[in-house]
């Protein structure tokens, strides 16, 4: 009985060694909030991440253009990157404001 209680424990080490995470920061996911890659299915992001990476495309994209939309974005960027400057990101209150907001941003 005994052997029983040892080869649950090894097993639940394993299964919790095995659990995936993101290929960008790391952090450990339940493989249902993973996005995978369609040619590279063993690459998996969280949303953040995602998200990062799709604003880092967009800006790419963007490259010498001027449309309205790029403008916003541009203008919306250099208040992102000015929030981190100056750590606002972090401060207790405006922190979770701050990134409840970026969530609905592009």
């Amino acid at each position: 009985m005994g052997d029983h209680c040892v080869v649950m424990d090894t097993a639940q080490g394993a299964s919790a060694q095995t659990q995936p995470s993101c290929w960008c920061c790391g952090n450990a996911f339940d493989d249902t909030d993973l996005t995978r890659l369609g040619a590279h299915p063993e690459v998996g992001l969280c949303a953040g991440c995602a998200r990062w990476l799709n604003r880092r495309a967009r800006s790419t994209a963007d490259q010498g253009r001027r449309s309205p939309a790029v403008v916003l974005r541009r203008g919306i960027g250099a208040a992102r990157e000015r929030v981190m400057t100056v750590g606002a990101h972090a401060w207790p209150l405006v922190g979770p404001l701050l990134t409840r907001l970026d969530r609905h941003l592009p």
